[in-house]
């Protein structure tokens, strides 16, 4: 096991080897939940900025399209610098790539880290992810960020420009 993972087998590994669900899990409707990998919608941005009228309801409604059908998607031309983008992502992974002992107890910004599910109960319960719950209240608090400040820096810098 990699050292930055938590230990979601040492945790669950009793759920996982005492399921007595087949390995080709079902919804309760019945269906397959194969997993199939295809494209995220892509929504140009620009649509929203244009003269033409026409422009920003054909946006405004890839948007909403994507929105309902999807609940995400992608976004282009939306103004954030890529550079900051692409700083802000490498000092995530960063973060993400500690050892889990000391994401668990390093006291950033009164421990926001979370992994796994607590409440699961079965192996189709739980997700198999760790995250950081950052409130945007706290990104300007410098004390609690200790060896993370280059974080807090671009996330900072990209709650600024988002505001704006």
């Amino acid at each position: 096991m990699i050292d930055s993972n938590p230990p979601l087998l040492n945790h669950y590994g009793a759920l996982l080897r005492n399921s007595a669900e087949p390995q080709k899990a079902k919804s309760s409707n019945g269906q397959d939940n194969t997993v199939v990998e295809c494209e995220l919608p892509l929504i140009d941005l620009n649509g929203l900025k244009s003269c033409n009228v026409s422009e920003r309801l054909a946006c405004t409604a890839a948007i909403c399209k994507a929105a309902s059908e999807w609940g995400f998607f992608q976004v282009i031309n939306h103004g954030i610098n890529p550079d900051l983008l692409r700083n802000m992502r490498e000092e995530q992974m960063k973060l993400f790539r500690v050892p889990f002992e000391k994401k668990v107890t390093c006291g950033l910004l009164n421990n926001p880290y979370r992994w796994g599910t607590p409440s699961a109960t079965s192996s189709n319960h739980f997700s198999w992810s760790e995250a950081f719950h950052i409130p945007l209240t706290m990104i300007s608090e410098a004390a609690c960020w200790g060896e993370f400040n280059t974080l807090r820096y671009y996330l900072s810098q990209y709650y600024t420009l988002v505001l704006t």
